[in-house]
């Protein structure tokens, strides 16, 4: 296209958007316009992509990370020829594929749902990654962020982690519109403050009027020729571009166009332009993943062993076994243990340092790009990055996530360290699957099960060594449980998993002594529970007694109450866990301040017990 057409085709995205968000009656039609041009230009010019085959290995990836500008989105797809315009009206309505911000789950052509700002460019940077150290591959990543979302912290993580791998497979276009949702942004239309800020971090950068689509196209080529370092585009735009009514004013944020035709007509009307996106240059295959034999470590029964040292074992075997396996750390590998997998297979071993929200969303990207990631920190600290998993879970990503030093059972490094809200955190995510393991043996064979798993994983590992309980040919299956002791005279069961585990064994073996028989269930999966077995222990026992390294919300009573969330009767459910403030001692002396150790496990027993016989 020459200049009059670019100029022609950016102001049809324009004018859709406008009609879009008149349509739905919400919507972000002024946030689109101001990039209409940018995006025009792109798609005209320089994004390689074949939307017949959106998983061509060597298609280019664009990521709109400024999320509310959809209709902007969605009115590049019709003028590339994948929706028509009837869909495109269909906008923000029920069973609309065109949803208010973009997600993957019916749209092929988008690699993650975006909405949460400052969360396109740390996945971008992802999936840059992945084409650039994993696949080999040619293929540019693009992203189009706005200059509101660059007060987030999560961008300059993904700033620095970019100029550190050297992608310059990637490039952000930066949409400074000056304003944002309730006026100004910080730096206003002041580009060499962006400029300064991506260069200390080590990016190439270019400065441009947003809506010369000429210097635009030369920004755009600038960046494609750049070696070594990823290009940032800043590029000035005005806000509600092309209305003179809505043009770089405030208190428009977030809003249909008060008069939409009037504007359509100021903007000179629809066109019907076409767009012949570049295909591919490289026929393109995806790299080999070899598969072979799985052969995960063993131990044997009476061992010392601590479960983040089982997983690191079979997460390396595991990466031998499958090449798709990728594994990534928070600058904790040698706690984690995630550092067998970076021994074992180091060009598959991504460090991202501590940057928690880079580590998920590298992940994010990752696994967009048709890889297995494994992503390991401490428990406590995957709380700072709840934001991306729960964005990841509107994507579909399958992501395997491990929290190691959880619970009180850490020790002397006190409650900064403890992750004691992790299992609620992910338990509350849609879709997900919740993991704690007490053995060696058991976390091995959890490791290779969640390979093969749908959506958002976590599995929780402990610091210190417990015993192992289970042989190296036991079966765990996802949802399901271990009762590890029972008999037809139980007077209530006690629920545990992870560490207390062997606690809870310790107290039944204390309360039989006494003439008190107890059951003991490992909950070993805590979403989803086994319910069956739950069930059949409160009606044959009475009452439930769940022991967790965890706070009281959201953990494992909450867990075994989905077991009766259907209706049943709810039997009698104590809940032992961390309802103190710990401060620094010893694992044991940790254990009982909270209540959860042996001996008060069986000391609440015998209240129970002694409550029975009373009533």
């Amino acid at each position: 296209m020459n200049t009059g057409e670019l100029t022609e085709l950016g102001q049809q995205l324009r004018v859709d958007s406008v009609r879009a968000a008149a349509a739905a009656g919400s919507g972000h039609p002024t946030s689109s316009m101001s990039a209409a041009d940018l995006m025009a230009v792109l798609f005209a010019h320089h994004f390689r992509y074949d939307f017949a085959r959106p998983d061509h290995p060597a298609n280019d990836r664009f990521v709109l990370s400024k999320g509310h500008a959809s209709p902007l989105m969605y009115a590049t797809y019709k003028a590339v020829g994948a929706i028509d315009d009837e869909e495109l009206l269909t906008f923000r309505k029920s069973g609309s594929r065109l949803e208010g911000h973009p997600t993957p789950r019916q749209l092929p052509w988008i690699e993650t749902a975006t909405g949460s700002l400052g969360q396109g460019l740390p996945v971008g940077v992802g999936i840059a990654l992945a084409g650039k150290r994993l696949e080999h591959a040619e293929y540019r990543v693009w992203v189009l962020c706005g200059d509101s979302e660059l007060a987030e912290g999560s961008v300059w993580e993904a700033a620095e982690h970019a100029a550190y791998e050297h992608l310059d497979n990637l490039t952000v276009i930066v949409d400074v519109n000056r304003l944002g949702q309730r006026g100004p942004t910080r730096h206003g239309h002041d580009l060499d403050a962006y400029a300064r800020r991506f260069q200390a971090f080590g990016w190439h950068t270019v400065e441009v009027d947003g809506h010369d689509v000429d210097a635009v196209d030369r920004a755009y080529g600038e960046a494609d020729s750049t070696k070594g370092q990823p290009t940032a585009i800043l590029a000035r735009t005005l806000k509600g571009k092309g209305v003179a009514a809505v043009q770089d004013r405030e208190g428009l944020h977030g809003k249909p166009l008060p008069e939409a035709e009037e504007a359509v007509a100021e903007l000179g009307g629809p066109r019907d332009l076409h767009v012949r996106v570049r295909q591919p240059s490289a026929a393109g295959s995806p790299p080999a993943r070899a598969a072979g034999h799985l052969e995960l470590p063993r131990w044997d029964k009476g061992e010392e062993v601590a479960t983040r040292n089982a997983f690191g074992e079979a997460l390396a075997a595991l990466g031998t076994a499958r090449g798709d396996v990728v594994a990534l750390d928070g600058e904790v590998g040698d706690s984690t243990r995630a550092e067998f997998f970076a021994k074992a297979h180091p060009e598959r071993y991504v460090e991202c340092y501590i940057a928690e929200q880079q580590m998920v969303a590298t992940a994010v990207g990752v696994a967009a790009r048709g890889w297995t990631p494994y992503a390991s920190t401490f428990a406590a600290f995957l709380t700072r990055a709840h934001d991306f998993v729960r964005m990841a879970s509107i994507s579909g990503s399958g992501l395997a996530l491990v929290g190691s030093h959880a619970g009180v059972a850490i020790g002397q490094d006190g409650p900064s360290q403890m992750g004691l809200e992790d299992l609620a955190m992910m338990r509350s995510v849609h879709g997900s699957t919740v993991l704690y393991p007490c053995d060696a043996n058991q976390t091995a064979r959890l490791v290779a099960a969640m390979a093969d798993l749908d959506g958002i994983r976590y599995l929780r590992t402990s610091r210190g060594e417990s015993p192992v309980l289970y042989g190296p040919d036991e079966d765990f299956p996802v949802g399901g449980s271990k009762v590890l002791r029972s008999s037809d005279h139980d007077r209530f069961t006690l629920v545990a998993a992870g560490v207390t585990v062997p606690e809870a064994l310790a107290a039944a073996d204390a309360l039989e002594g006494e003439g008190i028989a107890v059951r003991v269930i490992d909950l070993y999966s805590v979403k989803p529970v086994d319910r069956e077995t739950l069930r059949a222990a409160a009606e044959e026992t009475g009452c439930l007694v769940t022991v967790e390294d965890h706070r009281p919300e959201g953990g494992l009573g909450d867990a075994v109450l989905d077991a009766f969330a259907d209706g049943r009767p709810v039997p009698r459910l104590v809940r032992l866990a961390v309802r103190n403030m710990p401060g620094s001692a010893s694992p044991d002396e940790q254990l009982h301040a909270a209540g959860i150790d042996a001996e008060s496990i069986a000391a609440a027993g015998r209240l129970l017990v002694g409550e029975a016989i009373v009533s």
